[in-house]
């Protein structure tokens, strides 16, 4: 009868020591990580002498083996602002030899700080090097205070050689990383501080807040605040702290309420990061939120923070609704007309399409979807001075839409175009920026009180809560005759 074979029988990572009848399931380390993970071989019984189950065995050791050795490539990976890391590095090499060489020549230095552990022990490992090292010293002494002055900048210049080495050693280097790093180490003036806030965490934390069932618009808002952010600081080559947060702030030149908003956005941003980033939490573990604790101007950073907005005139809408027609724009004097006539907002006369014309108890009337609140949701008689002008929107209509715009943005809202637009002629025509196209809802309101219309009708009429639960949740409004005869108070534009 033949021996037993004393060869290990080997099939897709399932071994058989000599001897035995237990299959082993074997998975050989990588070089690049053996270090990391601390062995040459993962390798686990599987207490069968079956084939068949040993195969099916197997299949979890190798999962969570592969996931290993993944998490440890991973963990060799350059960390995010490594190049900052490399050149605060050199740099303190450079001032640490520049020192020594001024200490040379008889000034105070600071002193000087502790050894790396790990470069020590590198270069005390290795006898020849530290003999030749020795030998070195030993002639620069001796060739007076110009020998002793180079033998600072050799040193210099070998401690970066180290550094490199030491980089190369610990992390994954890509042949880009390695010039970068090489040219950093060679001139580490060339480097801009980078900031923190990365496009990649940019990223992270949008997708966090989309998860979270934020209003699109919102998250916009306070993303694109931080990536404006983030280019300060790469622009000027600042770190982030609370010192670069209040010059950027100064550098805004905006209203206090809106800058208040950019502290808001940070502040969220901040309180993400710390939670759910990993390489942030343990670079600022030991700082204080920057974006807390500002003083913000009181009635500075905008002309009109904190002041009432100005109400148009009959005067003031004749002559802004001529200037839209002077410049031949017919769409900014109509949408001036339904202003002047409705109350509206301007995004709620942008959204008016052929359906919104509706007819009520005979009485034509513009419905009005809900917008900001349950009571935007409104039926409003059409003022007969503007029924002519309705009636060419209708038919001229292109897109279904009364007032014909630029395609809507990304929110799906029709009026930013033309609101620029009406900011452009309110300038031009000598209006100040207290006049806005939302004052026509103040214009609408005034002039419907000074007529004596009830203010709960008012109030329905521009879309306004009127704040008695009877009238807001039981009562089912003015009757459409009542609305016209309150809408027919505004004074024609002649």
């Amino acid at each position: 009868m033949a021996k037993p074979s004393n060869t290990i029988r080997d099939t897709k990572n399932l071994i058989q020591k000599a001897g035995e009848s237990t299959w082993y399931v074997r998975l050989a380390v990588p070089a690049d990580v053996q270090k990391v993970i601390g062995r040459k071989v993962f390798i686990k019984s599987l207490q069968t002498a079956s084939l068949t189950e040993a195969q099916r065995r197997r299949g979890v050791y190798l999962t969570t083996w592969w996931a290993q050795i993944e998490a440890a490539r991973k963990s060799r990976e350059l960390p995010e602002g490594w190049q900052s890391n490399v050149v605060a590095a050199i740099e303190t090499v450079s001032s640490m030899f520049q020192n020594q060489k001024r200490a040379i020549i008889g000034e105070a230095i600071p002193p000087l700080p502790p050894i790396n552990p790990e470069l020590e022990a590198r270069l005390r490992g290795n006898p020849r090097l530290v003999e030749a090292f020795e030998t070195h010293v030993k002639q620069r002494l001796g060739e007076g205070l110009s020998g002793k002055l180079q033998l600072q900048d050799e040193l210099a210049e070998v401690h970066k050689q180290l550094a490199e080495k030491l980089v190369i050693r610990r992390h994954t280097v890509g042949l880009e990383q390695k010039a970068v790093l090489i040219s950093l180490i060679a001139d580490p003036a060339s480097h801009r501080s980078k900031s923190p806030i990365t496009k990649n965490r940019l990223k992270a934390y949008r997708a966090f807040r989309e998860n979270r069932g934020g209003a699109p618009k919102h998250i916009d808002q306070q993303v694109g605040k931080m990536d404006r952010l983030s280019t300060f600081l790469k622009d000027e080559g600042l770190v982030l702290n609370f010192d670069t947060v209040d010059v950027w702030l100064n550098s805004l030149d905006r209203a206090p309420a809106t800058l208040g908003q950019y502290l808001m956005a940070g502040t969220a941003f901040w309180k993400w990061a710390m939670k759910y980033d990993t390489a942030w939490r343990e670079e600022y573990k030991d700082k204080v939120n920057p974006f807390v604790g500002h003083d913000l101007p009181q009635g500075g950073g905008s002309e009109t923070a904190g002041q009432d907005r100005e109400i148009y005139t009959l005067d003031d809408t004749i002559k802004l609704r001529q200037a839209a027609l002077n410049g031949s724009n017919q769409s900014l004097a109509d949408l001036i007309m339904l202003g002047w006539y409705t109350g509206a907002r301007i995004e709620e006369l942008c959204q008016l399409n052929k359906e919104s014309v509706i007819t009520v108890d005979g009485i034509r009337c513009f419905d009005f979807p809900r917008s900001k609140s349950k009571a935007s949701k409104r039926v409003v008689p059409i003022h007969a001075s503007l029924l002519t002008t309705v009636d060419r929107l209708l038919q001229d209509a292109l897109d279904t839409y009364l007032i014909p715009t630029q395609s809507a943005n990304r929110y799906g809202h029709r009026s930013h175009a033309i609101s620029k637009a009406f900011g452009r002629l309110r300038t031009t025509a000598a209006f100040s920026k207290l006049h806005v196209f939302h004052s026509f809802r103040h214009t609408v309101v005034t002039q419907l009180i000074r007529a004596d219309v009830p203010d709960a009708l008012a109030k329905e009429l521009v879309g306004h809560e009127t704040g008695s639960v009877t009238h807001d949740v039981y009562s089912k409004g003015a009757s459409t005759v009542q609305k016209l005869a309150a809408i027919s108070k505004l004074p024609p534009l002649l």
